[in-house]
């Protein structure tokens, strides 16, 4: 069945658009054509291992496998779908196809821009540049700050409350050659502001600086790890090319990059937006059976903005990075675990 608003193709029509593409031809397609998603039945005939997806192509394509019979790196597509018992990289295996696919329609048709503009991100990925990867998503996040999405949805919410003071967002404490730092703001869920980023960039310059401390052990105070960007600072800062500015000068991401093989994050209860994309750069996660990871940014207009669009697929794959993020979905310990977005699932 073809969601509603949606548009099938078989393969050989898709790799006649991408002739296209390639050619210029784009205009009928994307947020501007009110055509944002495109599904592809991946066992049509045709050989889908050959095509490779133009970054510029203005939608999202979806790829979908009844029988899951099917083979390749999926170059071609920005998500694989399949009911069958696939569970390799870049398959995302879920119990109702149609349902999903419906769902995912209407969230594209939602936030047609931020769509594209997540999967375009995603395709312009680099795994051999963090930095570019953190520039690029950072450019995006800019200039959907500035659309009518993310401006909708700033309009549905309460002002925005200006940024607290910063003292007490983190607990850091040493011990010989170990470092522990815990977000402390439980009554919030540790959501993730201003202050939070910049104490965490300055503890995480002093680790890139200080070879002695061997280890850093990363953790959420209270109830959950990590709820998110906190709600309440959206919107706050003057412009959005100022921002931009801010967000790649003080990038934990970064730093976490830097220092990731020093790193493990211990995540428990919800981890949200920044919860999942910073613990991501981690070396090593660790997991308490009830954590739950979701990225929501694209139902609010926007991308992931604290370093997902770069941290996740060096784990997950940029396929399953766009379903999270596509979906705004929560998955649990045991996905994350089976995907590689967790390490190893432990008991309190």
């Amino acid at each position: 069945m073809v969601p509603t608003g949606a548009t099938m193709l078989d393969i050989n029509a898709l790799a006649c658009l991408y002739q296209q593409v390639e050619g210029g031809w784009t205009e009928v397609l994307g947020a501007l054509a009110q055509r944002p998603l495109l599904v592809v039945d991946l066992d049509s005939a045709g050989d889908v291992g050959s095509l490779d997806i133009p970054p510029q192509l203005p939608c999202v394509i979806v790829g979908v496998s009844r029988s899951g019979a099917v083979d390749g790196s999926f170059s071609g597509v920005d998500v694989a779908l399949t009911e069958a018992d696939r569970r390799e990289l870049p398959w995302v295996q879920v119990a109702h196809l149609d349902v999903v696919l419906e769902t995912m329609t209407a969230a594209a048709h939602r936030s047609p821009n931020a769509s594209v503009a997540l999967v375009q991100v995603l395709r312009s990925g680099r795994h051999d540049s963090l930095d570019h990867d953190l520039i690029l998503e950072s450019l995006a996040y800019s200039t959907l700050q500035q659309g009518p999405e993310f401006g909708q949805w700033l309009e549905a919410r309460p002002p925005a409350s200006p940024p607290p003071l910063g003292d007490g967002v983190l607990v850091v404490e040493r011990d010989g050659d170990r470092l522990s730092i815990t977000l402390n703001r439980p009554q919030v869920r540790n959501a993730y502001n201003g202050a939070m980023r910049d104490g965490l960039c300055e503890v995480l310059s002093v680790v890139c600086a200080d070879p002695s401390i061997l280890e850093v052990h990363l953790y959420g105070g209270g109830p959950d790890f990590c709820s998110g960007g906190d709600l309440k600072e959206f919107g706050t800062l003057t412009d959005p090319a100022s921002a931009h500015l801010v967000r790649t000068t003080r990038s934990a991401a970064r730093l976490l990059g830097v220092v990731g093989d020093r790193v493990v994050a211990h995540l428990h209860g919800a981890c949200v937006g920044a919860g999942v994309e910073l613990p991501a750069a981690a070396g090593r996660i660790v997991a308490e059976p009830d954590t739950r990871l979701r990225l929501p940014e694209v139902a609010m207009g926007l991308i992931p903005g604290a370093g997902g669009t770069a941290t996740l697929p060096r784990r997950i794959g940029r396929h399953r990075t766009a379903w999270l993020a596509l979906t705004g979905q929560f998955i649990g310990a045991v996905t994350g675990r089976a995907w590689g977005l967790i390490d190893e699932i432990v008991e309190n």
